[in-house]
């Protein structure tokens, strides 16, 4: 059977052999929630797997495999990661074989996102062609943008606006290196490369891929 065209710009991300010397995975010496979260999602096909669940709605294990091209054992890693991370919950749908589905939690649909603003930087910078897909609204097909803003003055703010400070779940040595920048008397000083994403606000509505 066919497949719709919005899958086609989905396929294959890599064909490349299987790292054999995995670096480790996890930045005990970080108090950071950006590290946090690339213990549970930073591994090689993590995100990629993630994708294909939030927007293309798999869940079997199979179609994983046959979409990503990817080798079972690492696919399997993967996802008994995220069943264990509570980003995705196992469900049987064959009792015959003991098949199961690998379904996203609100956890895991939390990291929409994350993929969206991915996607963004890479159209920007790392596709020379042009955009392989876009993300559009379901209910009216507008274009999905993601955009910083101030909660206390409503502002739309450029990345050299934005300081990063510390919060009451710092805790020990391992953000001094991020706080001591930052903070020089009391005050803030503006840096472009330690953002801190004060607010977020995405366009809502479920996405679909679209050939272009």
């Amino acid at each position: 059977m066919m497949q719709p065209l919005y899958l086609t710009s989905l396929h294959h991300a890599s064909r490349g052999g299987i790292l054999q010397n995995m670096l480790g995975r996890m930045y005990d010496g970080q108090n950071c929630s950006a590290a946090r979260t690339l213990e549970l999602v930073g591994e090689r096909w993590s995100l990629l797997i993630i994708r294909d669940a939030l927007f293309r709605g798999t869940t079997r294990f199979a179609e994983f495999k046959r979409d990503l091209g990817l080798a079972s054992n690492i696919l399997a890693t993967r996802l008994d990661r995220f069943v264990a991370a509570g980003l995705m919950e196992s469900h049987v749908y064959s009792e015959h074989q003991t098949l199961h589905e690998y379904r996203l939690t609100e956890k895991g649909r939390d990291l929409q996102p994350v993929i969206l603003a991915l996607t963004a930087w890479g159209d920007r910078w790392a596709a020379p062609h042009g955009a392989p897909v876009e993300f559009e609204h379901a209910g009216c097909g507008g274009k999905l943008e993601q955009r910083l803003y101030c909660t206390a003055c409503d502002q739309v703010q450029p990345p050299a606006a934005i300081n990063a400070r510390p919060s009451p779940g710092q805790h020990g040595a391992s953000c001094a290196h991020i706080t001591r920048r930052i903070c020089r008397d009391g005050e803030p000083i503006p840096s472009p490369t330690e953002v801190h994403l004060h607010g977020a606000r995405a366009a809502s509505g479920r996405g679909n891929y679209r050939r272009r």
